[in-house]
């Protein structure tokens, strides 16, 4: 078997398969070569910082292509100004190449417009900030719908929402400033019910029942009625109710009585109710101070010396009238000491002794 393998025809037909392989390597490799022309490569020219339009033309004198896609917008810089390019300057590419040049616009991107109609002011704001848009006058506007958009403005004209506009643009905002307080009803009596109905949203009133006597609800129909009556007053954003007929106001005097007894009701003039709340106020008693006892003072009553009467001689001898002579019967007081309130003590009285 061995000999059968090293016979010369087995051997000529490995090398003739070698041979063959290796040549087709060899043209497969060759016409890589002429295809993607290999060897022929060429520099990318600097194309930065220049208009798109002269980058084009000297991407076309080097035998490349390009495509031009838009950078975000960059005021720093001019419009159409190349910012980027992809491969990098100098990089080494084969003829026709793409080359992807970043340009910067001409201005900003345009965005849509949101619909912030009938919202709130504050949530209006922030749904513009999101987009790119900026708040540029603010004015207020009589409305029942307090701090709620009422319109958009663009230059002066008016703006609906979905409109393109370039980022960063400032837009105009009327907002309303609520219903004004105690605003007199307007005469309605007299119009016809789409007179009527301009006059109360002109004065920003609500229109509420509109009644008519035959029930078609005729626009051309005279009102003859309403509620609140004329004059009065009220707050803007109430409804106003009408009644109306093909007949004028003075051929509804009947109707216009029953409704008076309905809507019209007249106070009585009633004497005050007397104000039971009020009772008698009651005052806290003072409170009461009780009398500090004293200490009695003993009294220590004087000593007084006892008087003695002596008898003048007589310069008349009268024996029917005897000299008399005085002298004090009890010489030494008795002294009293007590522990009750002192007493005013009487002195002692001299007795008289008569000398015969």
């Amino acid at each position: 078997m061995l000999k059968s393998l090293f016979h010369w025809k087995v051997l000529l037909n490995i090398l003739l398969a070698a041979a063959v392989f290796t040549g087709l390597v060899w043209l497969t490799f060759r016409w890589l070569e002429l295809h993607t022309n290999h060897g022929k490569e060429i520099p990318v020219p600097n194309v930065m910082n220049k208009s798109v339009h002269d980058a084009i033309r000297i991407l076309d004198d080097s035998g490349l292509d390009y495509e031009v896609d838009s950078f975000k917008f960059d005021p720093k810089f001019r419009p159409f100004q190349v910012l980027q390019i992809y491969p990098a300057p100098g990089s080494r590419v084969k003829d026709g190449r793409t080359i992807i040049l970043k340009v910067n616009p001409r201005t900003w991107a345009q965005v849509s417009v949101p619909d912030i109609l009938d919202r709130y002011k504050g949530l209006a704001f922030r749904q513009l900030e999101q987009v790119g848009l900026k708040v540029g006058d603010t004015i207020y506007e009589p409305s029942i719908q307090r701090d709620a958009i009422l319109r958009m403005t663009y230059n002066g004209t008016a703006l609906k929402p979905g409109t393109l506009l370039p980022r960063f643009s400032t837009i105009g905002v009327v907002i309303g400033a609520g219903p004004k307080r105690n605003i007199t009803v307007p005469n309605l009596v007299g119009l016809t019910v789409q007179e009527a109905k301009a006059v109360i949203a002109q004065n920003l009133f609500e229109v509420g029942l509109v009644e008519s006597e035959d029930g078609k609800q005729d626009e051309s129909d005279i009102v003859y009625y309403q509620d609140p009556a004329a004059f009065d007053v009220r707050d803007q954003g109430m409804q106003i109710d009408i009644w109306s007929s093909k007949k004028t106001p003075a051929e509804m005097g009947a109707k216009i009585s029953q409704l008076n007894s309905i809507y019209r009701i007249r106070l009585e003039e009633v004497p005050p109710m007397p104000n039971y709340d009020d009772g008698p106020v009651y005052t806290e008693p003072a409170p009461r101070t009780e009398p500090r006892q004293e200490a009695p003072k003993t009294e220590t009553p004087r000593t007084e010396a006892p008087k003695t009467e002596t008898p003048k001689p007589a310069t008349k001898t009268d024996a029917s009238k005897p000299t008399a002579s005085k002298t004090t019967a009890d010489p030494k007081p008795k002294t009293q000491t007590t522990t009750t309130p002192a007493k005013t003590e009487e002195k002692p009285k001299a007795r008289k002794v008569v000398v015969e």
